[in-house]
């Protein structure tokens, strides 16, 4: 019974979690041990039997032994375990890799690595909001220990497909889209970052307007597939009118309501774009900078990436930093913390992006002191 016993306590400490390790230690009883050991029996070099006995002058170093012993177990056992990290994004690995890479920067550093201890398993819409659903019960049915989502569908479709917690990377207004009952305390199985989009648009327009000064109307594309993109088009009309400014929007859900949507800027007159960072905008990038291009239509980007690859200019937060800290909650409830008691963070990092050659080919003049300001030109 004392073997059965102690085969038990063993048992249990190599599944516990970390934090019941030490505790379960000290639970193991000292006199279940100490029969053990009286049981356990040797044979000498002429093959006789003897009892090993109990001696209280080693009993206590070899009971600590024993608990280092079977916490290492523990330990092993726990390191063996490769956890599996969903991605329900935007857009492909290719396109999206800094932010990966920042993200797995980040999950490195807390101990996880992929192809060691971790497996990300990537799904991507592709620029079509309507896809998040049947990709979301999907990567739910592949057993994910979290999922991270980028985008007001994507998290909503995570946090509807299953009980699997969610780490949104970035989210416009997540109490808005009624994904987290507040910031501060979100509840329920999301968590994550919000992006303040709205608030990011009235500054995006103060510098169009400082940028292209005789700029009298301004497009907006909005998707009625994404929850937050009414309410973002609203805001931009809003904050518009307040600096003497014209908002003109335009549906835009697909490529091919898209390509209709920056045919129509030309025919209005439209002297300049704001646009979101939002999942078709992001599929359809080449399209767009090529089009404003050849049509001379300045645009102000919601991400740096679209200047990386041709784009006028954008402002906003720096992404790779909001997937990098993205890392550190994934970590926090993989170790046990319940997503909703982990507050909506907001990005803590913001910055301008300027691309000279563009202006230069727009025949656009940048003020010397937005130049100044500007977090990086690229030449």
């Amino acid at each position: 019974m004392a073997k059965r016993a102690m085969a038990e306590k063993v048992t249990e400490l190599l599944t516990i979690p970390d934090h019941a390790k030490v505790s379960t230690v000290a639970a193991i009883n000292y006199a279940t041990f100490q029969r053990l050991v009286r049981q356990i029996t040797y044979r000498d070099l002429n093959g006789d039997s003897h009892h090993l006995g109990f001696r209280k002058t080693w009993s206590v170093p070899v009971f600590v032994l024993f608990s280092l012993l079977a916490l290492s177990f523990a330990a092993l056992a726990q390191s063996a375990k490769v956890y599996r990290i969903g991605f329900l994004e935007t857009r492909s690995v290719s396109s999206n890799r800094p932010n990966l890479d920042a993200f797995l920067r980040g999950l490195k550093e807390a101990g996880y690595v992929e192809g060691r201890n971790l497996v990300i398993d990537y799904r991507s819409a592709d620029g079509r909001s309507d896809r998040f659903e049947e990709l979301a019960r999907d990567l739910v049915r592949a057993k994910p220990d979290v999922i991270v989502t980028r985008g007001t569908p994507a998290a909503l479709a995570a946090r509807d497909a299953g009980s699997v917690p969610v780490i949104m990377v970035a989210i416009a207004d997540p109490v808005a889209a009624k994904v987290a009952a507040s910031l501060a305390r979100p509840g329920g199985q999301v968590t994550g970052f919000t992006t303040i989009v709205s608030e990011l648009h009235g500054k995006r327009l103060e510098l169009i307007k400082e940028l292209l000064p005789s700029v009298k109307r301004i497009g907006h594309f909005v998707n009625p597939v994404n929850p937050n993109a009414s309410v973002q088009g609203i805001e931009v009309q809003r904050r518009a009118l307040s600096l003497g400014l014209e908002a003109r929007l335009f549906e835009a859900k697909n490529a091919e309501t898209l390509n209709r949507a920056l045919e129509a800027t030309v025919a209005q007159g439209v002297g300049a774009l704001l646009l979101s960072v939002e999942g078709l905008i992001l599929a359809n990038q080449a399209t767009i900078i090529d089009f404003t291009a050849r049509h001379k239509i300045a645009v102000m980007y919601s991400a740096r990436e679209f200047v990386e690859a041709g784009g006028l200019i954008s402002y906003g937060v720096h992404y790779p930093d909001l997937y990098y800290r993205a890392a550190s909650y994934v970590a926090k409830v993989i170790k046990g913390a319940r997503p909703g008691d982990l507050p909506i963070e907001q990005p803590s990092r913001f910055e301008l992006v300027i691309n000279v050659k563009t202006a230069k080919a727009l025949g656009i003049q940048i003020p010397r002191h937005m130049l100044v300001l500007a977090d990086e030109l690229i030449q």
